[in-house]
């Protein structure tokens, strides 16, 4: 999916600093974004209002193969909805998984201010929607389902965290950071 195909001068740069520079040079552009934004799952209840609001405040971001996106530990403020390409994230725990588009990370940080859970890297060339923390609440406002696109991921990501602790052996509390319970062997 081209999301800003003829839009833009294909020069963007990859250094953090100037990878996030707003996308929308003009009008124009803004229009080719609302009309592509209305493809995306995420967004396809919103109204042309609430799609030009969300193309003000977000951001296009291109990365290789192999780019670190986010790395456990960092301080997390910025939210990432894929629209092309593949990530994968490493929990530090079991084998790494993959999203691809439509799906999103970056949003805990973001919820609860802690620093980043997992490291994601791009699989292959990725174009993400990125928004920041400072306009994270615009999407609250103008997306009328996402709360509970958030929850029902949080959801799966935490059920599908047991799962993978309980094949390794850990039990779904400490899978969450619970200490054991009982006798602890040294």
């Amino acid at each position: 999916m081209e999301l800003v195909s003829g839009m833009m001068d294909g020069s963007l740069s990859y250094e953090l600093k100037n990878r996030l520079a707003p996308p929308f040079p003009g009008p124009g552009f803004q229009w080719g974004a609302k009309t592509k934004l209305k493809e995306v799952p995420m967004f396809e209840a919103c109204s042309e209002r609430q799609l030009r609001r969300i193309a003000r405040i977000a951001r296009i971001f291109d990365a290789p193969a192999g780019t670190v996106i986010t790395r456990i530990g960092e301080p997390g403020n910025e939210f990432y909805l894929i629209l092309d390409g593949m990530v994968s994230v490493d929990l530090s725990m079991g084998k790494p998984v993959s999203l691809r588009p439509g799906e999103f990370f970056g949003e805990m940080s973001l919820l609860d201010g802690y620093p980043r859970s997992a490291t994601v890297v791009a699989d292959t060339p990725v174009r993400l929607l990125v928004i920041d923390r400072e306009n994270f609440s615009v999407l609250h406002r103008e997306v009328p389902d996402f709360t509970q696109i958030l929850l029902v991921t949080l959801s799966r990501r935490v059920r599908q965290t047991e799962h993978r602790s309980e094949q390794m052996g850990a039990t779904p509390a400490q899978a969450r950071g619970a200490a054991p319970q009982g006798p602890v062997a040294s």
